[in-house]
């Protein structure tokens, strides 16, 4: 059960969330401009409930999810171009103040080490099954992201705390909803799952800063 500075905010993200979903099955998608930065909002409202600026760990947390609000915002506008990639940035920014908040925590080197194996087995089965997909300017980019995605992830298993593993790996799975919407297969269904997964995530890693 999420702590209780975080129970209003994440029951107004979710509702944000599911009410996104439902203007958009019906075709109106500028809601999408209200309910997803909303949702965001929430998960910020969150880390700070959490006591985010009483601690460094708190703050690189918050930092983190602030940059994903505004990789949130940027990946509103449908297609590939500008927004798409300062999304993206913006994304991997969020993703390396995760990282970088991770390691303000004991790790566990051999569990690092262990993670550093399956992530690496992952993010080239990742690399696989998108390249084809991609375009030369998106390339390196998505190679920068999975790398850096995949130390956030590495990180949060060294921690040995088990609702930063959470966190971490639903961010991970729900960039994959991501990847399959704007390279893959395009459609509804994969913001059906993705999205209520990422923004889960978001609010378990900002519930983290009160319980780890």
């Amino acid at each position: 059960m999420l702590p209780t500075p975080v129970q209003l905010p994440a029951l107004i993200c979710l509702l944000s969330v599911a009410l996104l979903l439902v203007f958009e099955r019906q075709g109106l998608r500028r809601a999408e401009w209200l309910f997803k930065p909303l949702a965001a909002l929430a998960f910020i409202w969150a880390g700070l409930a959490c006591g985010a600026l009483d601690s460094v760990y708190g703050q690189w947390i918050l930092m983190g999810l602030v940059l994903c609000m505004a990789g949130d915002v940027l990946l509103i506008p449908r297609g590939q171009g500008p927004a798409f990639l300062a999304g993206m940035a913006a994304f991997l920014l969020g993703h390396l103040g995760y990282a970088i908040a991770f390691l303000q925590l004991p790790l566990d080197m051999r569990a690092l080490l262990g993670a550093v194996v399956g992530m690496g087995l992952a993010a080239a089965l990742v690399l696989r099954w998108l390249w084809a997909y991609l375009d030369a300017q998106f390339k390196v980019a998505v190679v920068a992201y999975v790398l850096v995605i995949s130390a956030m992830v590495c990180l949060a298993v060294a921690t040995g705390h088990s609702w930063v593993i959470i966190g971490a790996i639903a961010f991970a799975v729900s960039d994959l909803s991501v990847a399959r919407n704007r390279f893959v297969a395009p459609g509804l269904f994969n913001r059906q799952w993705g999205l209520p997964l990422y923004f889960a995530s978001q609010l378990v890693i900002a519930a983290t800063i009160v319980m780890v």
